[in-house]
């Protein structure tokens, strides 16, 4: 008698983890993803390896830049989006206006990174005062030595994101003192790999962009101290990298939690998240068990 029910246990014990396989390979469906080109790298590398596991899940991640992509979303055109900067109130009042919830999740530490060309010998630090300076609107620093005499008197090359880029809206704010107000005058771009390659071109420029994007191209950049501190893990995640230290974010519509392929998705990305952020260049949370828990609430 007992040896029988023994043998029902295991049968009972042997469907349901048959059932957790199947589920598995069978789960199914389309992941849509816009956003920052600065969260762009977490993201991407997620949905590479949310694939290997579950190759019928589509999983798609655009790069419009942060305001690109919440135009996207708060219309209901994506389930999730990347974004370098948090929601603006106006943002979050078309997604209202459009019966769409959302939940915010931290997915990284990013420190906003000025990079010169690697023939810049002269330029290894900024002040705040400086990068104000060179950024502000009407500036009138044309050329290196308006920053400081001794600099070369050769003009500088700008480059930085657009303003749909959140690493724009934050880098205004904290650097010029309001979201949004810089000089014009500059090359703008929402792909960071275009800023790259026309910093890597020109020994007379200077550029900004995610972490990531610098540790990507160590080779062909020098990061620039910003009052005396290089951005770096350490300084990044203690926020002695002020003020370009930062927190990114994806944004999730509440409702597209309900497919299991989306919370699989989320579960998948924070479960990893610890493993994956680093290998992408950018300083992971201590833990993720509070991103964890609110997937569980959406659920």
């Amino acid at each position: 008698m007992k040896l029988k029910r023994l043998t029902v246990v295991i049968m009972v014990l042997v469907m349901v983890v048959f059932s957790v396989s199947s589920l598995a390979v069978d789960l199914e469906g389309t992941v849509k993803i816009d956003g920052s080109s600065t969260v762009y790298p977490i993201t991407q590398a997620m949905a590479e390896e949310f694939s290997y596991e579950n190759p019928r899940v589509r999983v798609t991640v655009g790069v419009s830049g942060t305001g690109g992509g919440f135009e996207k979303f708060t219309i209901g055109e994506t389930d999730i989006s990347d974004a370098s900067r948090p929601i603006k109130d106006s943002e979050a009042a078309i997604a209202a206006e459009n019966g769409i919830e959302f939940t915010k999740f931290v997915v990284a530490y990013d420190g906003i990174t000025v990079v010169v060309n690697p023939e810049n010998d002269w330029a290894s630090n900024l002040t705040v005062d400086e990068l104000k300076k060179i950024w502000e609107p009407n500036s009138s620093v044309e050329t290196w030595s308006d920053v400081r005499p001794e600099w070369p008197d050769e003009e500088i090359a700008l480059y930085g994101p657009g303003s749909d880029s959140g690493t724009f809206d934050y880098f205004t704010e904290a650097i010029v003192g309001e979201s949004g107000h810089s000089r014009a005058d500059y090359t703008a771009s929402e792909d960071d790999n275009v800023l790259v390659q026309g910093i890597a071109g020109n020994k007379y420029a200077l550029g900004y962009f995610g972490y990531a994007y610098y540790i990507e191209n160590k080779d062909l950049l020098n990061s620039v101290a910003v009052d005396w501190v290089l951005p770096a893990s350490m300084t990044i995640e203690n926020g002695k990298y002020s003020p370009l230290a930062r927190k990114i974010f994806i944004y999730v519509n509440n409702d597209v939690v309900k497919r299991l392929e989306v919370e699989a998705f989320l579960r998948f990305y924070f479960e990893k998240a610890q493993e994956i952020v680093p290998s992408t260049g950018y300083v992971a949370l201590s833990s993720y068990e509070k991103q964890l828990d609110k997937v569980d609430e959406l659920k």
